[in-house]
Parts: structure tokens; sequence; C-alpha cells
């Protein structure tokens, strides 16, 4: 569209214009399909809600973990075992056993894992960071080429 001056004029609500076509958020997601995100994600939250719960009140402590230096280190290496998987990948299989490990540990050092819910976000991220394999088609890619492959 254009004005009487010869201008172009941008639609209503378009947005400012990004340079060569690319958008923050694709990049952001292609970057984010080609690791194991989810994984890391869930076991750096996991880390985070062990330390929170180390700061809960006396009331709500269950184990002695607060006065002990191991049930703030193990939620902080959980946390760099969860940022490590998302920024190394190819790393993946040592940093989820790590995670894994120090998740098992807070069952005893950190309020029962900080009540169950850090130390099973852990032991789950963990384990799908294990699980990931980097170098799969996407699955609907496979069964459209199965179907194609099929002789008729």
């Amino acid at each position: 569209m254009t004005s009487g001056s010869g201008t172009t004029l941008e639609p209503a609500g378009a947005g400012p214009r990004v340079p060569n076509g690319r958008h923050p958020w694709r990049t952001f997601r292609r970057w984010r399909h080609r690791r194991p995100f989810g994984a890391g994600l869930a076991v750096a939250l996991g880390g985070a809600e062990i330390l929170l719960t180390q700061q809960a009140s006396i009331s709500v402590i269950l184990t002695a973990g607060a006065d002990s230096l191991v049930g703030y280190v193990l939620p902080v290496i959980m946390i760099l075992s969860g940022v490590l998987i998302v920024l190394n990948p190819r790393q993946r299989l040592f940093y989820s056993i790590v995670a894994v490990l120090a998740s098992l540990g807070t069952w005893v050092t950190s309020n029962l894992g900080g009540f169950f819910v850090g130390m099973l976000l852990g032991l789950v991220g963990g384990s799908l960071a294990f699980g990931w394999l980097p170098d799969q088609p996407r699955r609907r890619w496979r069964r459209a080429r199965a179907r194609s492959e099929k002789p008729a």
C-alpha cells in the first residue's frame, strides 16, 4: 500500500521488521530443538526448587540438611548440570548421570529431595537427557516417508 508521496505504508500491527527475514523467536526455537532443552530445564528447576525448600522455616524442615554444606551443594550441582545439558549437548550423558546422582543424594541431605518435587524433576530431567538422541529425524517425517515407500 502506498501513500500519495510514494512511500510504502506498513499494515497496522505488523511490528518492526527484522533484517534478513530472521525472527528471534524462530531462531530460538531452532536452537532449542537441536538440544535436550526440556530435560535441562527440568533438572535446573528441580535444583532451584530444592534450594528454595532449604530456606523454609524451621517448622517445615524435616531433616538437618539446612545446617550442612551438602544440602546446598547438591542442588547447585543439579542447576549447573541442567544448564550444561542445554549448553553442551555432546556431553549430556555425563551431565545426566551427575544430575540423577545429585537428585538421589538430595533425598537424604535436602528435606526429602525438596519434598519429592525437586528430586522427581531432577530424576525425570536426567533420564530424558540420557535418552535424548540428536540425529533422529522427526517422527512425522519418518511416517510420511514410510507411507511413500510402501509398494502399492
